[in-house]
């Protein structure tokens, strides 16, 4: 059986783990988009939480994942498991969802907060470390432009979701 040259012309393929991380990255999306959307509205109708109180925690919540993710990154380097790293990170959002299901106060909400924002920040520099070892330099573009347009994507149909 012959086997079919390659055209000069024809790019090479997108790796399958770009796809699955794509699509896991699109996943975590959508489960954080419809939890955080209505988690003020929760806060202050529920919980009894002012405004300014919700504004300070995701204020928190926010520069905890920012400031984990430079340290995720040299630890990344550091380290050399980008995989470990990311998927680490991955689990900590997913295992804090059903935690604001069951959260009878305020200091649980902040701990979900918390470490589910520590989880985004671990997993974000390994995870785009991960897809340039994973791809070559001809298509690490498209590598990361269809990893990123997950997230758009994910977040408008998730915040339809939960008023629907």
């Amino acid at each position: 059986m012959e086997v079919s040259p390659v055209s000069p012309h024809t790019p090479p393929r997108i790796p399958a783990g770009v796809w699955v991380l794509g699509f896991v990255s699109m996943l975590m999306d959508i489960s954080s988009e419809m939890i955080h959307s209505l988690l003020p509205l929760f806060l202050v109708g529920t919980l009894g939480v002012s405004v300014l109180a919700v504004g300070i925690i995701e204020g928190l919540a926010e520069s905890t994942a920012l400031i984990s993710m430079v340290f995720s990154g040299a630890l990344s380097d550091y380290l050399g498991r980008r995989k470990g790293l990311a998927e680490l990170g991955y689990a900590m959002g997913a295992l804090t969802k059903p935690v604001f299901a069951m959260a009878s106060g305020v200091g649980m909400v902040v701990a979900a907060r918390f470490i589910d924002r520590v989880g985004k920040g671990i997993r974000g520099a390994p995870r785009d470390a991960l897809l340039a070892d994973i791809t070559s330099p001809a298509i690490r573009g498209a590598a990361f432009g269809l990893r990123q347009c997950s997230t758009p994507w994910a977040r408008s149909p998730a915040r339809c979701w939960p008023r629907a």
